[in-house]
Parts: structure tokens; sequence; C-alpha cells
């Protein structure tokens, strides 16, 4: 990559493949350099189900991006969710050579390492390996364990693993574009990194990030990453239901349901009726904008439902897990009129539609700060936090270098002996005498 402070993500969805250059500014701010967006061919509920038609919407999303920005981009940190992705809870520990030398960094890779290396299902590969809370020499309850002494380290993880087969598969279409792969992130972590505050994170949040073919959950308390899961239904069966209920084609089901569409059916009064083209000199269709609603609540509802039963199973009515900061809903499906008051109806959780401006640099496209930019704009702040993660850690060792040369110098200094009084007497005088014969 040309410029080394700039990132790209690449969100590959069901429904669109956004990709998005961007840099930070000198307030901490995200400034978008260039964004390009294309119709997703190929993906299913998450996952790649044709290759040719998803590296042509990657290439189309890719230049698009090059063309506003004028950058030219060679790797790109990649979102990868889908109805294979599941997640377990899993112990373990490292016994340390030294107990007298305190933890550092390299002790918690060690550690981390090690949890990689748990045996999984066939065809099955570990994603991430989120640790959770850390125990020193049986002292509980450590979020951060460097600098501490001890000899025993263990920890809780969060895992979450994935097939092979489609994680493969998203590698080979990336590649097949002309991109590297930066890196692989579990979309709903990316979207929570976009939308949620610390606050949220810290006081017990659930993010629900409804998109095209799944709905995505994590689950955050005391700022720490507690469960996660992928529903393996979004935005595309509403659509769908639309179509079939009302007897009409896919492209004018999606306009309704963002046009018209709402998830409360209450509202609707039984005269209000749109009336749609019909096909090839057909009669045009209408068809109420009550019945549309009630087409589309039932799915959310099930929906909701599904992603609600993943938060009953992570515990959250125990006192210790509550989720103070209740529900926060993105992506596409974020949109949906009425969809946050339906939300609050189904679990008795305060909700709020989370929306990734927040992180943008405020000169941003207006419409890039819609919920279903969350995830693009996830996947970028994570391949900048890499970055930044990297510059630091050359820095540390320059310094380290630095240090260790001067060290060497001073050592170099102490070992050429000092002369005593009288030899610099001794030496003064002989000068002297030189000068004078």
């Amino acid at each position: 990559m040309e410029h080394d402070d700039i990132s790209v993500g690449l969100d590959i969805g069901t429904t669109k493949i956004v990709a998005m250059i961007g840099r930070r500014n000198e307030y901490g701010k995200i400034e978008l350099l260039g964004t390009g967006k294309a119709k997703s061919l190929g993906v299913h509920r998450g996952v790649v189900n044709n290759i040719t038609q998803t590296i042509q919407s990657i290439q189309m999303a890719v230049d698009e991006a090059i063309a506003v920005s004028g950058i030219k981009i060679t790797e790109a940190v990649v979102g990868i969710a889908g109805q294979h992705i599941r997640s377990l809870q899993h112990s373990d520990y490292i016994t340390r050579p030294n107990a007298e030398e305190v933890i550092n960094e390299e002790d918690l890779e060690k550690l981390e390492k090690q949890v990689y290396k748990l045996v999984m299902l066939p065809g099955e590969e570990i994603i991430h390996v989120l640790p959770q809370e850390f125990k020193v020499d049986g002292q509980a309850e450590i979020t951060e364990p460097v600098g501490m002494y001890g000899g025993r380290l263990e920890a809780n993880f969060h895992v979450v693993v994935g097939q092979v087969s489609s994680i493969r598969n998203i590698g080979r279409c990336i590649k097949s574009a002309g991109l590297n792969l930066a890196g692989i992130t579990l979309e709903p972590l990316a979207s929570a990194e976009a939308v949620l505050s610390t606050e949220e994170k810290e006081a017990g949040v659930a993010l629900i990030d409804i998109g095209g073919g799944t709905t995505d959950l994590a689950i955050f308390k005391n700022g720490i990453i507690r469960h996660t899961a992928v529903v393996p239904f979004g935005g595309n069966v509403i659509t769908e239901d639309i179509k079939e209920g009302c007897s009409i084609i896919e492209k004018q089901a999606e306009l309704l349901k963002t046009k018209f569409g709402s998830a409360w059916p209450g509202e609707n009064k039984e005269n209000e009726i749109v009336s749609i083209p019909g096909l090839r000199g057909r009669d045009p269709k209408e068809i109420t904008l009550k019945n549309l609603s009630k087409i589309i609540n039932a799915r959310v509802i099930e929906i909701i439902e599904q992603v609600f039963l993943e938060i009953k199973n992570y515990g959250y009515e125990e006192s210790k897990k509550k989720l103070i900061a209740g529900i926060v809903l993105t992506g596409g499906g974020a949109q949906l009129k009425h969809i946050k008051q339906l939300v609050e109806y189904i679990t008795g959780m305060d909700t709020r539609i989370g929306y990734p401006n927040e992180n943008l640099a405020g000169d941003s496209d207006e419409s890039l700060s819609s919920p279903q930019y969350a995830t693009a704009v996830g996947l970028l702040m994570n391949g900048l936090n890499k970055i930044e993660k990297t510059k630091l850690q050359e820095q540390q060792i320059e310094s380290e270098s630095l240090q260790e040369e001067k060290d060497t110098v001073k050592e170099e200094i102490k070992e050429v002996p000092k002369k005593s009084i009288f030899e610099k007497w001794g030496d003064k005088f002989r000068d002297f005498l030189d000068n004078a014969e």
C-alpha cells in the first residue's frame, strides 16, 4: 500500500458489497477517502456460493472506491458472517519459567496461541480467540495482567469458530480480485466497533446487526465480548415474504419494503393503498399498507425472537449479566420504520438505532453514516487500529535497541581505565618536557 496510514474495509454482504478506504484525521476521527458499492451476487446468507459472481462484485466495489479516492489499494480487512459461525467458552493456562519477571505481551500471545491449537470438529477453524478475564496465581477477575508478577497465568476465552471451506472461499475471492487479506474479522465485532460506545460495552449491551442474509448478535459486558451468534435470517426473507404474499416481483417487493414498509401494523389505516404496475400490459396491483405491514411484522417478530433466545442463552436475567444499556440495532434492517418500538415491545429492553457517524469526520457523506454501512466502517477502523498497533510496536523495538546501544556505549566508557591524579600530572609533565625540547 502506497500510504502507510490508510486502510481498507471490505464488507462482503448478502445484498451488497462495500469497499471503504480511509484514514484517521488529527482528531482521531475516520476520514473517508473513497467508497465503492456493488450489488452482491453469489453470496447467500453470508456464505459465498458463487465464486465468479462474488469476485466480479468485489472488483466493481473496489474499482469504484479507487476511482473516487485516486489511491491504489493492495489489501483489505474483510468481514465474515454466515450461519456456519458458532462460538464457545474455553479456559486455558501457561506456567511461566520465571515468576520473578513481570508478565508481558509475549506471555499473553503465548497463551492465545495455545488456544488456537484447540482441536475443532472436522472442517472447522478458529477465527477469533478473545480473552475475557485473567487469573494470576489464583487471583481472579484481572482484566489487564501485563506488568504483574506471577508464575501461573490463566484466562477464560471466547472462541469464535467457522467452517474452513467458507473462510477459504472468501480468501480465494479476495485474491482473485487482486487484493491481499490484511485481516479477517467477525462482522458483529466490526459493527460493534463502529456503533457502540465504551460506556455501553461497560454497562452491558446487545448489538443486533440485521443484514440482508443474516442477523448477527454480539453481547458485551464490563467492556468484554461475552457472546456472539449468527441467526440465518435477515432483510431478504422479509422481501421474499412480501413477494410471495403480494404476488409481485422481487424488485417491487424490495421497493415496497423500504418505501412504505413498517414493522408495526397498528399505525396503517385500512384505506391506505399503494398501486404497483403490472407486468407487461397486465393491470396494476393494489396492495393495502396494512397487509404489507402485517407481512413484515410477522417475519420481524420471528427474527427478533430468535435473537432474543440467544440473549436469554447468555443469561441476561442474572444480576451479574444484566444488560443495562439494552439493545442497539444496526445494519440495513435497522432502517425499517418502527422496528425500534417492536424490539422494545418483544424484549422489554431499552433500544436505540446505532449509526456509525460518531466515528466519522464531520465532512463525511451523510448517506455513509446510515446503519447499513456500520460493518464497513467497523472493518476500516479495525484495519487502522492494526496499523497503529504495528507502528507502536516498531517504535518500542526502536527505542529498546537505542537504549541497548546507549547501554553498550556506557559499558565501553566504563571499561576504559580511569587515570589517577599522579598519572595525569605525569602526562602533563611529559608534554611540557617534549615541548621544551
